[in-house]
């Protein structure tokens, strides 16, 4: 799991969701960190990434959204929040994905998102008025009628929207209950739990279960975030030592590795790995534990298991190609300059993956190919003036019109810094 700002597309929609949600009416009182200025950290994990997807994308789908299009972006904020912004950008706080008891109950939240029409779902970082209060319902019902609809589309029950709206109810009472009068008379959530009962009295899917595998996966995800982002003693107050079960030793093996307990971490992941072999999650999660302990070398065993398991996983591979990369052996450049590769296939708008693969083909000694990374990951981050030098710096390093250099060359027409009328041509 590793934290990140990245991306300019994903920079200029936090921002937007942050000033747009000002207009909501948090369930809970945001950190710091969220209302603030500094945008909430992005949190990228392959399990997770993938737990999510497999959830919603059927619902996306139904909502007759390019699911291709839709990028999901997890911020590490512990608040109840999701929000549709920016276009087809879908935001949901670790906040709300811990508080969840079921798939069902994520997935009806993503129904309600994907027919929100980019306003926030469910939580916002500020106070409302009552005029705003009542513009805000009248969107949260197009939502909700929408999520629904999309929901009984996929053959899914909308009992786990129901549930979920009945947590928030219990948490706006114990927060709001004595603070806002306005919302004493007009709670937030007591009409869309009526109208989501009334559904489920007439839908034929309301008693459809969760799928095993889901349930897993999402027993899994909790484990997994609990373990990285809540403190150690809270941790095992949630996962106790005499909980066996496969999320109780995942949350601790994480927990006890954050604090360098390895004695205690490492036990509990090979145990996982011991019944679940061919688990790449598992392989990866023993991977970061070693490298970040120190052990780099012994760490490129899970991380190429994990890859060797999982190989459309592009994370995956930039954390094995950054571990190649640290243990400064020549033998292993050519390996983690080709699984970069691969991975910036995919993670084009990623300015770590373009970052990493710069320095494997620095190490490699390719200067040309270095800059052009470069200039890609400045090209991706929004940086024009940096990704404006690095391709003038490219172009003057590799071969005239081979791929690279045209490559190079499309950079620097397309980027322009302030003040430079020169079109981006390289003097001659």
């Amino acid at each position: 799991m590793r934290h990140s700002r990245t991306g300019r597309a994903a920079k200029r929609s936090i921002a937007f969701l942050v000033a747009a949600s000002l207009a909501l009416l948090p369930v809970m009182p945001p950190r710091a960190e969220a209302a603030g200025n500094r945008a909430p950290p992005i949190i990228r994990d392959a399990e997770i990434e993938t737990t999510i997807r497999e959830f919603t994308d059927p619902v996306f789908a139904a909502a007759g959204l390019d699911i291709n299009a839709v990028h999901v972006y997890l911020l590490g904020v512990d608040d109840i929040n999701a929000f549709v912004a920016g276009g087809m950008n879908v935001f949901i706080y670790t906040g709300l994905l811990v508080r969840t008891q079921r798939p069902n109950q994520l997935v009806g939240v993503a129904s309600a998102a994907g027919g929100g029409g980019g306003a926030g779902i469910l939580v916002g970082p500020g106070a409302a008025t009552q005029s705003m209060l009542q513009y805000t319902r009248t969107m949260e019902a197009s939502a909700d009628a929408a999520a629904m609809g999309f929901l009984d589309k996929t053959h899914q029950s909308s009992r786990g929207l129901l549930e979920f709206f009945q947590i928030l109810e219990q948490m706006e009472h114990t927060f709001y209950g004595k603070q806002n009068p306005y919302l004493n008379n007009h709670p937030l959530t007591e009409s869309r739990i009526a109208n989501v009962q009334a559904h489920i009295a007439t839908s034929p899917y309301s008693d459809v279960p969760d799928p095993p595998a889901w349930v897993v996966a999402h027993k899994r995800m909790v484990a997994k975030l609990v373990g990285y982002l809540y403190p150690v003693d809270q941790v095992l107050n949630k996962y106790p030592e005499s909980d066996k079960s496969v999320y109780g030793r995942y949350a601790r093996s994480i927990a006890y590795f954050r604090i360098g307990q390895l004695q205690k971490a490492l036990p509990e992941i090979d145990s996982l790995i011991a019944e679940y072999p061919n688990d790449p999650f598992f392989q990866e999660q023993k991977g970061q534990i070693l490298y970040q302990t120190g052990h780099g070398r012994d760490a490129l065993v899970n991380y190429g298991k994990a890859v060797e398991l999982a190989p459309d996983q592009p994370l995956i591979r930039m954390e094995l190609a950054q571990v190649q990369l640290e243990q400064n052996d020549p033998s292993l450049i050519p390996a983690a300059i080709k699984g970069m590769k691969q991975v910036v296939l995919v993670e084009s708008d990623n300015p770590d993956a373009w970052r990493t693969l710069a320095i494997a083909y620095g190490k490699g000694g390719d200067e040309g190919m270095a800059a052009l990374s470069l200039a890609e990951a400045a090209a991706a981050n929004g940086n024009v003036r940096m990704a404006h030098l690095e391709a003038k710096s490219a172009m003057e390093k590799l071969p005239q019109g081979s791929p690279a250099w045209i490559r190079a060359q499309d950079i620097l027409t397309s980027v322009k810094p302030e003040g430079d009328d020169s079109g981006g041509a390289i003097p001659g």
